[in-house]
């Protein structure tokens, strides 16, 4: 089973960074406000950044280390993803 690292940007336009098993079924949970309580009053919520990881503790890794990047170093995450 695959797993993800996700970031979210919130109509605020701040980010919000996750993992999961299935990003769309995510990313629909938290814009129906069931995600998580920090996206629950920042909808809608756009997934912009999708990684893919070989297991559960890979993903929790990345997650942690992708949270405590800086906004700037996880716009340029982004946007290298947005160029591929």
């Amino acid at each position: 089973m695959p797993f993800f690292c996700y970031i979210l940007e919130c109509a605020d336009g701040t980010f919000y960074t996750g993992w999961t098993t299935d990003p769309p079924r995510r990313e629909k949970q938290h814009n129906a406000g069931t995600g998580a309580r920090y996206t629950s009053t920042r909808r809608p919520v756009k997934m912009i950044y999708i990684e893919e990881q070989p297991d559960k503790i890979t993903a929790l890794k990345r997650e942690l280390a992708i949270k405590r990047l800086p906004r700037k170093r996880k716009a340029q995450l982004i946007n290298s993803q947005l160029k591929q």
